[in-house]
């Protein structure tokens, strides 16, 4: 994370420049606020995961809110919402069947189906394959001399020096990796056993993000592998898993002022249900009831809606809510609606992101990021209201939705007040939240649009920007950011960092990543792996989808 440049701004009063005097009181528009984070961060709508039952009814809300304000609908066919479809969370289905020699195996209990597996059928003979590593560059290679068509791949999950940071092998650890060589290789079906105690055992867990393959894919737990895992043995193994496609919901709503430019205020309204993937709780299902992340920045932004609508000195700009979902899986519902906008894009003026604005620290410090997307967020400094002590980033980039509006060429930043001990558990409750701060924020950001607002269109710069899919073990870095809602093969380039290998190399956004040096990149993670092979000066090809057709370009790490 880069260093914040704190711009420290001295104790005012609530407004140093009038406001308009129809505005809500203050005590009104905060009590307006807590009355909707008590209902969005309610039991009852059990997290708001996206595609629940409680996101809908969260969004319901949202567009009952609106409408009351006034707000034009905005999304799709003449409603507030506009709908958007992602991978939802896989299930085992059907009958599920797993023989090896004359040894009936019980699902659960002795045996898994990975994240990755495919569907199917099959009646096959093992083959054992050592570790699964086909890597000649580093004069490895476990398939040799083995004929695997017809034949289960049986594969320890280990490797020949370990598993941990500093492995010769660290590319292939990726089981994935290894499962998708066998079935290159013609294997109709991959067991995975674990021989080494220093190695855990793959999870159970099914993961939406996780891209199958196509041929089935089981782990064999505990230590029979030593009996039942022979070469010739034969093997019945029938695994079904469904794989829905689930539904949210953007909300949206406009303020028509009969202006030529438009800003975006928006906040994301989905939180993590019962726990979902990005969960840091340990422990049971518990609702993640989210009230900081994020029915605090919804909270804002609807007062925003209120307010603008009645701030005569804001008139110089329509404005368009936003209320996104799918943000804690991936920035779903921001990166739908740039690719699919309802207003055309070259109408944004610029965007406001709110998330995680409810705990406003005694020291008033808050987040901005992304000041470096345009030379007119210098107007930061001239901005009193609220008394905050404002600490910026300049990157564009960074684990919110204004992401995905930097990515489209449009100033975007970011108001946050800072991550806490609750941040993604069940501990992030109603009661917690500092309202008082949240009006601060909300007259610091009033006040920051009425200097702007006779500013015309605010210019876009590019920023530096780090390489959001790396790890702290890598060591280089391609400068890009993933497209997290491709869910084709390969890992599709969302954005291209300026100064980076990859804008070096001429890659583009929308190139799709489907090899990096020696290894087949079939999702991100698989990306993420290949990265691991390389040190800082290394050389590689890197081979992209661009427009169906596949290009070579080098990189330089």
């Amino acid at each position: 994370m880069q260093r914040f440049r704190p711009l420290v701004l001295f104790a005012l009063p609530l407004f140093a420049t009038p406001l308009s005097a129809q505005l809500l009181g203050d005590l009104e528009a905060r009590d307006q606020m807590k009355y909707d984070v008590q209902y969005l961060a309610s039991d009852l709508l059990e997290g708001r995961e996206a595609g629940t039952k409680g996101e809908r009814l969260a969004g319901d809300y949202i567009a009952q809110k609106m409408a009351s304000i006034g707000l034009m609908p905005y999304g799709d066919s003449a409603t507030y919402r506009q709908a958007f479809t992602f991978a939802g969370q896989p299930v085992l289905g059907g009958k599920q069947v797993f023989q090896l020699g004359r040894e009936r195996l019980a699902i659960g209990e002795q045996y898994h189906p990975l994240s990755f597996s495919g569907n199917g059928a099959v009646l096959a003979t093992v083959a054992r394959c050592g570790y699964g590593i086909h890597a000649p560059e580093l004069g490895r290679n476990d398939f040799a001399d083995i004929d695997l068509k017809g034949k289960c791949a049986a594969i320890a999950v280990g490797s020949p020096d370990g598993i941990h940071p500093h492995s010769k092998f660290i590319a292939y650890h990726d089981l994935r990796v290894r499962a998708a060589k066998a079935a290159e290789l013609g294997a109709s079906c991959v067991l995975f056993y674990n021989d080494d105690k220093a190695v855990e055992d793959p999870e159970a867990t099914l993961r939406a993000k996780a891209v199958p393959l196509s041929v089935p894919v089981v782990f064999l737990k505990g230590d029979r592998h030593a009996e039942l895992v022979r070469d010739g043995n034969p093997v019945s193994l029938t695994v079904h898993i469904n794989r829905p496609v689930s539904t949210a919901h953007n909300v949206v709503g406009m303020l028509d002022n009969g202006r030529p430019n438009m800003v975006v205020i928006g906040a994301h309204y989905d939180h993590l249900g019962l726990g979902d993937e990005g969960s840091l709780h340990r422990g049971g299902p518990a609702i993640h009831n989210g009230a900081d992340d994020n029915a605090s920045g919804v909270a804002v932004m609807l007062q925003l809606a209120r307010d603008l609508s009645q701030l005569d000195e804001a008139r110089g700009n329509d404005y368009l809510f936003i209320a996104f979902s799918g943000e804690e899986k991936g920035l779903f519902g921001s990166n739908y609606w740039t690719k699919h906008p309802t207003v055309p894009l070259e109408q944004l003026n610029y965007m406001i992101n709110l998330d995680m604005v409810g705990r406003l620290e005694p020291d008033s410090s808050i987040g901005i990021n992304g000041v470096g997307t345009s030379p007119a967020w210098d107007e930061l400094s001239r901005v009193h209201a609220g008394a905050l002590r404002v600490k910026t980033t300049t990157s564009g980039i960074g684990p919110s939705d204004h992401t995905s509006f930097y990515l489209q060429g449009i100033p975007a930043i970011h108001f946050f007040t800072g991550t806490h001990g609750d941040y993604h558990k069940p501990g992030d409750d109603e009661e917690k939240i500092n309202y008082d701060g949240m009006l601060r924020i909300t007259r610091y950001i009033e006040s920051l649009i009425t200097t702007l607002n006779d500013d015309g269109k605010l210019a876009f710069t590019k920023t530096q920007d780090a390489d959001s899919a790396s790890t702290p073990r890598f060591k280089v870095t391609l400068g890009v950011v993933p497209d997290y809602m491709y869910d084709g093969k390969g890992m599709r380039i969302d954005g291209v960092s300026e100064g980076k290998p990859a804008a070096a190399a001429g890659l583009k956004a929308g190139d799709v990543v489907v090899r990096l040096g020696t290894l087949e990149v079939a999702d991100m993670m698989g990306y993420m792996k290949a990265l691991g092979q390389f040190s800082k000066g290394d050389t590689a090809k890197v081979v992209v989808l661009r427009e169906g057709r596949e290009v070579e370009a080098e990189v330089t790490f």
